[in-house]
């Protein structure tokens, strides 16, 4: 019984330091998974200028990619390389998850050129949706290293992008 009782207070332990520990996060290059263009450089723009804001180096993907290129060239060996002279080696992937749910946490760690590859399907904003739920995964060269989601309240495209700014900033705060 002192095992069992041993082994539950270790793993919850281990539990409560995973959800509080810090991602230290020093830099970034911030990678939007949408597939409108558009869209994924207004919310580029708007993550990076928040990391900044807290004092976090960032660029957004747009700047090591040729224009119209993929976002999976930045899995290419000679783009890691330009990034990593550029003194990033943190890559920050962020998509939207889905709308009013629930939703767990990714349990999958994929390498990054496959995480890339993905469709991301959602749109930022969808006019029938009260919840948007975006998805914040970290990567350090070709390993995930944290994961993060915000669930945004969704009146308009105009408000919920003000409370992404807001909330956001506690997040990236507090967590990364």
């Amino acid at each position: 019984m002192k095992k069992i009782i041993f082994i539950a207070f270790i793993l919850l332990g281990f539990h409560v330091t995973g959800i509080a520990q810090k991602a230290n996060l020093q830099n970034a290059v911030v990678v939007g998974l949408f597939d409108r263009k558009d869209e994924r450089f207004q919310m580029e723009i708007l993550l990076s200028e928040l990391l900044l804001e807290n004092k976090i180096k960032a660029k957004v993907s747009l700047n090591f990619l040729k224009e119209g290129a993929d976002v999976t060239a930045l899995a290419n060996d000679s783009v890691q390389q330009l990034i990593a002279k550029s003194g990033f080696d943190t890559y920050v992937l962020m998509a939207v998850r889905g709308y009013d749910k629930k939703f767990k946490p990714a349990t999958q760690k994929l390498p990054l050129g496959e995480e890339l590859s993905l469709g991301h399907l959602f749109p930022i904003y969808r006019e029938e949706i009260s919840n948007v739920t975006f998805e914040f995964k970290f990567y350090k060269g070709n390993e995930m290293t944290g994961y993060s989601m915000v669930k945004i309240p969704a009146l308009s495209k105009e408000s919920m992008l003000k409370k992404f700014r807001l909330k956001m900033g506690k997040q990236i705060k507090k967590h990364w």
